[in-house]
Formats: C-alpha cells, structure tokens, sequence
C-alpha cells in the first residue's frame, strides 16, 4: 500500500543530517521570493524585535495552505537583513522528506524534518528554529476561523524553549489565510486512508482557482490577499529554569500567556484591514476604498 511505503520511508529519513543548507541556492531564491510577495502586497513589520544573535525560537501562526506565502515574505526578509549564511532554520512536514527530488530542495533550504531531536540539536548548535505550532491542523482551518490562533494543544515548542532557556519571538501573519478558501479539513477521509500513520490527518478540500472544489495537494492559483506579518517582542522564560519543561504546569502557563498575546496581535490586525483579500483586489483594480 502506497501509504505503508510512504510511512516506512519518512521513519527512514526524519532523523537525517540536522542542517545542509545552501547559501548560495538560498541568495538565488530570495529575489523569486520577493517577486512573490509583492503579488501579496507583503509588508513584514517590528523586524527590530528579532535579537541580534541566536539561538532563539521564532514561532508563527501557519496560513495560506500549501504555500504558505506569508513564510515566504518573512524569510526574503529574514535574508536581506541577515544575509545568507545565517540560516533560519525551519521545521516542516516530516513526510515531505521521503519525497525523491523535494527533499533536496528541503534541505538546501535550510529546512529540517520536524522532530523533537531535530529542533534540540538546531538550538543547541546555536542556529535559530523557525517553528508553526499549529501544523496542518492550522494551515488549512476552515474560513470561518481564519482570524483565530489555533495550535491545537500542541506545547513541543514551550518544552523546548524552556529545556533550552532561549528567547521566544512571536512571529504573526494576517491575511494568509484568505488566500485559500479552506471548507473542510478532511479529518474523516484522512482516518480512513490511514494517513495518520505519514501525521496526515486530514485531507483538505479548497475552493481554489483554477478548478473549483478541490483537494489541498492539487496545486492551484492563490488569492491574492493583502498580507501583514507583526513580529512582536520576544517572551523569556528562563527564569523558570530547564527544569521547568517537565512542570505541566508551567508549560500550559507560557503556552496560554504566547498564544493569547499572539491572538491578541491578529485581532489588531484583522481590526487593521478586515478583508484583506477585498483590499488586495481593489489595489490590483485601482479601485479606491479599504
């Protein structure tokens, strides 16, 4: 069964080598990057509260579906104000790291496939983890919670930040999530087709041009939606001590004061630009109005 392959090679290759970024692939991308944004409007604010050095733990909100193109406005900028051998680390989809070709591209980029191990050995090493909590359960959640921070429960990333006593800088975009028109997660078909066992849960259906109703994994055109990414002053926990990533306690304290204050952020944005896809398209139209 294609599913059974699939699994038994992502456990093959998850715990691969932590880091084999390109620079010079990643210099060669940034400008394609840029090019995409500005289809977006994209406008990345509050650069200034990223600290000067890592190791720290960026953690964002994930939009936009497969494309995700509020990372990509962040990280062009990640790398015209850092540069390119300063790598931001990402963690992404586990599975995609099985796939022959596209794993390649994965890790010249800098990404690593999403493990607890994976993420501890990039913040030991002193590099900065660009994390989304929330996952494929966030990414593609449906239209009516487009504005809502949803990490589904998931505190891997407050354990970590604690065991490793870094800085945590919250990393929020608004607008992604109107460049797709989620209308059901899929979790049903995705528990029969055993997806569970690649941690697909799900298997999405888009209303997406050009082809109406179709599932996430068929590519399509994105909406172009106006897109604000805040980033916000960064929250220090270490105070509380490694030891405090064994305290449930603890944990689900940091994770309500980072979510709350992240959901407080999308609020001022949404509050900022409510239709952010009915701003882009009257920019596009030179249609005067917000």
């Amino acid at each position: 069964m294609i599913v059974d392959a699939w699994a038994r090679e992502t456990e093959r290759r998850v715990e691969g080598a932590t880091l084999q970024h390109d620079p010079d692939f990643i210099q060669r991308l940034v400008p394609l990057m840029e090019r995409f944004s500005r289809y977006f409007d994209s406008e990345v604010r509050g650069f200034e509260h990223v600290p000067e050095h890592g190791p720290m733990l960026l953690v964002g909100n994930h939009s936009g579906g497969a494309l995700t193109p509020d990372t990509s406005a962040f990280l062009a900028r990640w790398y015209r104000e850092r540069g390119c051998d300063e790598p931001l680390v990402g963690l992404a989809f586990d599975a995609a790291f099985s796939i022959p070709g596209f794993r390649t591209i994965l890790r010249r980029l800098g990404l690593v496939p999403a493990s607890p191990k994976n993420a501890g050995r990039v913040l030991e090493e002193g590099r900065s983890l660009f994390v989304y909590p929330g996952g494929a359960h966030e990414v593609f959640r449906p239209w009516g919670d487009r504005n809502r921070i949803d990490f589904a429960g998931h505190m891997g990333f407050v354990r970590l930040a604690l065991r490793h006593g870094v800085p945590v800088v919250p990393v929020v975009g608004h607008g992604g999530q109107e460049t797709i028109i989620v209308l059901t997660r899929g979790e049903r078909l995705g528990k029969a087709m055993g997806l569970d066992r690649v941690r697909l849960r799900a298997v999405p259906f888009l209303l997406k041009p050009p082809w109406g109703l179709a599932p996430a994994g068929i590519p399509g055109i994105p909406l172009p939606a106006k897109i604000t990414v805040q980033i916000t002053p960064p929250f220090d926990w270490s105070a509380y001590g490694p030891e405090a990533a064994d305290d449930p306690a603890i944990v689900q304290r940091c994770y309500d004061e980072i979510t709350a204050s992240m959901q407080t952020t999308l609020d001022r944005l949404a509050a900022e630009n409510p239709r952010p896809l009915l701003t882009r398209m009257r920019q596009l139209l030179g249609v005067p109005g917000r």
